[in-house]
């Protein structure tokens, strides 16, 4: 290799790294970052038969309920204790999650919905350093997730009441609450440094998630059977998103 060949290469082996150098603003101490984004939610569901509490113990032996995929817009804020230790909280909007009957209940359809807060506590690692662009990230944390605007449709409603009546429906109906959960979270995501303000981001979420679903009927003589289900939902988040560093 000639001398001027081999200066030429230096010269430019120089130029990229201060190119890369000057393009590369990755997240370092004491930064905070905002983002907003889209999540996309996709149960990974099972629940167990409906099994009646009270007044006499049975169960509803091949009924079954599964939720559907849904999406909400979503925001994240990163604080970064160090150039690689961050925490983050992430926020959505209640996202409505839709059941539908499965087992002997798939006739019915959709059986209910409600919307679901969960917000979501995270500590973060992120690979290489402080010049780095482009950078991995694991997490892991924990969510609290309560549910609200609980709702059965009438078809189901109907199914109920006529299986606990064995025959003639019920007048009072049927009504459900569903028990909050805390779930733990486990993630990991690439982050890249667009500029020395913005980041586009993107995540993927697994959260060991389950919940119980309590009924109320309400016979015509005005008897209340309680019966009671649990789902897991154990949910694959994705999150893509972009930041605004300050």
């Amino acid at each position: 290799m000639t001398y001027q060949l081999k200066t030429s290469l230096n010269i430019a082996a120089v130029a990229i790294a201060a190119a890369l150098s000057s393009t590369a603003y990755a997240q370092t101490t004491g930064d905070n970052i905002v983002s907003a984004g889209w999540f996309h939610i996709a149960p990974q569901d099972s629940s167990t038969p409906i099994s009646i509490t009270s007044p006499s113990p049975a169960t509803l032996t091949g009924t079954g309920a599964s939720v559907q995929k849904t999406d909400t817009f979503g925001v994240s804020w990163t604080h970064f204790f160090t150039p690689n230790w961050a925490a983050s909280l992430d926020l959505g909007v209640p996202p409505t999650y839709k059941l539908n009957g499965s087992g002997s209940l798939a006739a019915v359809g959709q059986i209910g919905e409600a919307k679901q807060l969960a917000p979501t506590v995270l500590g973060k690692y992120f690979f290489g350093d402080a010049n780095t662009a482009f950078r991995p990230f694991v997490g892991l944390g924990a969510s609290h997730v309560t549910y609200r605007n609980i709702s059965l449709t009438q078809s189901f409603q109907n199914t109920v009441s006529a299986e606990f009546s064995q025959g003639p429906l019920v007048a009072g109906g049927t009504t459900a609450s569903l028990n909050s959960a805390w779930a733990p979270v486990y993630n990991a995501g690439v982050s890249y440094a667009i500029n020395k303000d913005w980041y586009a981001s993107f995540s993927v979420s697994y959260l060991g998630l389950k919940t119980t679903a309590d009924l109320t009927t309400t016979t015509n003589a005005g008897i209340n059977i309680l019966s009671t289900t649990t789902i897991k939902i154990d949910p694959i988040v994705t999150f893509a998103a972009i930041g605004y560093r300050f």
